[in-house]
This record gives structure tokens, sequence and C-alpha cells, in this order.
């Protein structure tokens, strides 16, 4: 949508229904029309060409209102910012035209605004009435209806199709609603607690924790089924407070449901078929702050959390 052009695509049905919504549109915006001069049949007036895939609603062009205003004020002179030259006259039906035109500049100020909010809460409404009615996945009408927890639904199969892709993960509002498991090869993960403090949390000791991933055959759940991968051992920090242990019993149920390693491209090597971190944030550095993925950071625990959440870990 533009403040010239509004664009919808989609099935035929919802075509036809937002058509009906344009069209009303066009009668209730232009509240002018009555007194318009017979002569310029091309201004505000909302076009609509539903010959195309496409529906298509536009208002004309600059080019054709100035058009339509030099043929139609020739003798009148006040500028305004869209163009148009309106002056006063003393012949009364120049004095007609002029306030016409003035209020037709006006209008023109709030149309592109008007236009825009209108669509907007008229296409609200239309998803709003018709969001029990078609799949939100492929707009169409439902084939073997399927409700999640948090109310949206979807077609049977397009939902499996979603799932296959992301995960158990509602596609509207990302409700995890089952739970998730990753393609991290088999390892361990083991933890000890030290006394020695972590900048940011002075009056607490540390967690210090090993991952450990040998190296092994990818499945069918990797990148390349058959082909080694190269195994890692990795290391990571926490504060040993209430919230430090709390984020690491929440990094363990991620662990056991293979989520905190995949295989791929190392980003620091650049080699294929190697164990890396997938998109869980881990403090690998006691110091440094985030840019060295150490601390201080204040807001890495809970930022830690809200990614543990997005995968159902809470």
């Amino acid at each position: 949508m533009s403040s010239e052009e509004v664009i919808v695509s989609g099935p035929k049905q919802s075509q036809d229904e937002f058509s009906a919504v344009l069209n009303a549109m066009q009668t209730t915006n232009t509240p002018a029309e009555q007194h318009k001069p017979a002569t310029d049949g091309t201004l505000l007036k909302m076009y609509m060409d539903l010959k195309n895939p496409f529906t298509k609603a536009r208002l004309p062009t600059e080019e054709k209102r100035r058009k339509v205003a030099k043929t139609s004020a020739e003798d009148l002179n006040t500028k305004d910012k869209c163009g148009l030259e309106v002056k006063s006259s003393n012949r009364q039906g120049d004095s007609d035209l002029g306030n016409y035109f003035q209020s037709l500049l006006q209008q023109k100020r709030d149309s592109r605004a008007d236009l825009q909010n209108s669509i907007k809460t008229s296409t609200r409404q239309f998803l709003e009435d018709s969001k029990d009615d078609s799949c939100s996945i492929c707009l169409s009408d439902f084939i073997n209806k399927k409700q999640l927890k948090c109310k949206h639904a979807f077609c049977e199969g397009c939902l499996q199709n979603a799932i296959k892709t992301c995960g158990p993960i509602c596609p509207i509002c990302k409700d995890v609603f089952g739970v998730m498991k990753g393609n991290q090869p088999d390892g361990t993960m083991t933890w000890n607690k030290y006394p020695l403090s972590l900048p940011g949390f002075p009056y607490n000791g540390h967690i210090l924790i090993t991952y450990d991933i040998p190296s092994g055959k990818q499945t069918e759940d990797h990148p390349e089924p058959g082909q080694y991968y190269g195994g890692t051992t990795r290391i990571a920090y926490l504060p040993d407070n209430k919230e430090g242990n709390e984020v690491l019993l929440l990094l363990k149920k991620a662990f056991d449901q293979k989520l905190i390693f995949t295989v791929g491209t190392s980003r620091t090597t650049g080699m294929d078929n190697m164990v890396t971190w997938n998109d869980i944030n881990h403090k690998t550095s006691m110091t440094g702050g985030p840019q060295c993925f150490g601390y201080p950071d204040e807001n890495y625990l809970s930022r830690v959390k809200e990614q543990l959440k997005a995968k159902g870990i809470q």
C-alpha cells in the first residue's frame, strides 16, 4: 500500500470481499463529489481494476490533477504546496469555482492519510471477520482443521509443514505447543562451582560448565548424512547466585533436548561439518564484556532466559 495505490492479492473470495470494502470507501471518502463540475470527472475518483489477478485501487496521478486544475482554474493564482493555483475573483462563477478548488486542495492534503487509515482499519476488520473461516497459512478454507492451545487454527497439512520447518511453534504468536528437539550430536554436559567472582557479581562465586561433544557420523537430521563431523569441547560461565542456578537448570534441559549445539560451518574457523553453537548465547569468557562473550553484562541472564523460553524451555 502506498499513498497512490493499493494492491491486494490472495484467493478470489478474499479479493471480492476486499473490493467491496474499497467500493464502499469510494462512496464515503469523496464528500466534495456533490460540488464537482461535470468537466473534471478525473478528480479524486477511485478506479477499480478487477481484470488482473491483483485488485488495484488508485487515485489519479498528480499530472492529471494539474491538467484539470490548469483548465478549470486558469484565471486563479493563490499557491498551494500541491502545485495548484487559486485566487479570488469578483465573478460569482469564478468565486464558486475557487471555493471548490480550495476545498479540493484541503481534501488532497488529508486524503493520503485518510486513505491509508481507512484501508488499515478495513483490512484489520476483514481479517478479524474471516479468521475463523480460513487457514492463516494457505488463506483458504480449512482442510482437517487443527486448533492449538493458543486458539489459532490451521489446516492439518499446513501445520505439519510448519512444524517440519520451525518446530512445534505457532506460526502466528510463536507459542510453543510441544517439545522441541534439535539435532545436537550425543555428548555430555558437566559443571563445577568455584569461589572466584565474575565481574558484575562481586558477592558470588561462579559456575563453570563444560560441554564435550566427540566426533562422529552425521545422521538424517544433519546437513550431510553419512559424512563425519568434527567434535568440540566448550566451556561457559554463570554467576553462582539464584538466577545463575536457574539458568544452569534451563541450559541442562535444553542440552537434553539437543538444542545447545548443531552441525554446520564453524563461525571461527570457517570449516564445514563441525559441531557449532546453536542460537542460545553462552558466556565463554569470565571477562571482557559482551564484545568478548564475557562479563560484565547485566542483561545476559534475562536475555538467555528469553532465548530458552522461545524454545519452550522455562
